[in-house]
């Protein structure tokens, strides 16, 4: 697991290459999407575990960024919704491995109401790839550890491009400001390179201090609530601890009665200074976190780099690099995923084969 987060910057390198060109889309590699979307008001995502939170981020992206209307399902659960739900959306399937049980047959369901079908995998010769109607496949290399890291983050990225894509596509974006994210989207490859072994001893220093948690709570706004949905399921499934992800806003309606200084709370607060929905979002955050800390609460953060307001209200805080609001989810999750990676090795657990679990669920 270790590796695989190590092998990030590289795989995210690579994902990137795989979809652009001298700063610009290489429509080569969005074959298919076009004529899919072209028109389209409404897409459904349909994933489990992991990729169903990389769908949850994916969802902001699309609405935000190209002006779908998109509704992520569980993939479990999509075969048995009412077909009337949303009138002829495209159909978004994501599997780090491609054959998924679950979503492999809300793929062929989709297929079946005649709707047009997307698939991002991590295996492009996967059965999901070959039978859906267009493929987006990610560059991660082979995934061996059962937690997903680097299949996650590049997932991440593949739907960030598309949102762009799609966006240029209905006329929502310009050539030039297409141009001005992917120049940032291509940077961030050397931020995660550069920040790794910083976070790792910092990372493995607050897990060791919070060992003796019964529980956590990660909170995030926005974008930033399905990553931490992501990195309470990185610490349930790598090191059998319950932790449970909210939006950040939620946490007076219920949760907060589970909170003490026992049950830390891990509290995404990063910020975009260049966008004014994201600097709100961080103030709402911030007064959260002074209310939990005049309440007692052990708060764990994750900040931007020369926020001192966040650190100021935290027991234990990790920075990471100032980028944009979308891109702040694929540095921001790293930590967690050592979090979970230290965790687990503090409980004795084989954090590369957890109990109970497989790489791919290839049976419901």
């Amino acid at each position: 697991m270790l590796q695989e987060i190590y092998e990030q910057p590289e795989a995210l390198a690579a994902t990137i290459a795989r979809y652009t060109q001298t700063g610009s889309l290489n429509a080569d590699s969005f074959l298919k999407i076009a004529d899919i979307l072209r028109g389209r008001q409404r897409l459904v995502i349909a994933a489990s575990g992991s990729s169903r939170h990389a769908g949850l981020a994916g969802e902001i992206m699309l609405e935000d960024f190209a002006g779908l209307a998109v509704d992520v399902e569980y993939a479990s659960e999509y075969s048995y919704r009412s077909t009337h739900t949303l009138h002829d959306p495209g159909l978004l399937v994501i599997s780090q491995s491609g054959e998924t049980a679950d979503t492999l047959a809300a793929l062929r369901e989709a297929k079946a109401r005649g709707l047009a079908t997307i698939a991002i995998t991590n295996n492009a010769e996967s059965t999901m790839a070959r039978e859906a109607d267009a493929s987006l496949p990610t560059i991660a290399g082979r995934e061996r550890a059962i937690p997903a890291t680097k299949s996650f983050t590049t997932q991440l990225c593949v739907l960030y491009l598309l949102a762009l894509y799609v966006a240029r596509l209905g006329g929502r974006m310009t050539a030039q400001t297409v141009s001005a994210h992917l120049e940032h989207l291509e940077h961030l490859p050397a931020l995660l390179a550069a920040s790794l072994e910083e976070w790792e001893a910092l990372v493995q220093d607050i897990a060791e201090k919070t060992r003796s948690a019964r529980g956590f709570l990660y909170l995030g706004r926005a974008i930033h609530y399905p990553i931490a949905r992501e990195g309470a399921l990185k610490l349930k499934e790598s090191a059998y601890i319950q932790a449970e992800g909210y939006p950040a806003g939620e946490l007076k309606h219920g949760p907060n009665a589970l909170v003490s200084p026992d049950a830390p709370l891990v509290v995404l607060a990063t910020r975009d200074d260049e966008d004014p929905d994201s600097l709100l979002r961080y103030e709402k955050t911030l007064q959260l976190m002074r209310d939990m800390q005049a309440q007692g609460a052990t708060i764990v953060s994750i900040r931007t780099e020369g926020d001192d307001e966040a650190l100021k209200l935290s027991h234990y805080s990790v920075a990471v690099p100032a980028v944009s609001e979308f891109l702040l989810p694929l540095l921001e999750v790293v930590p967690l995923q050592l979090f979970a990676y230290f965790t687990a090795l503090l409980h004795g657990v084989n954090v590369d084969k957890p109990r109970n679990l497989v790489k791919a669920v290839v049976t419901e």
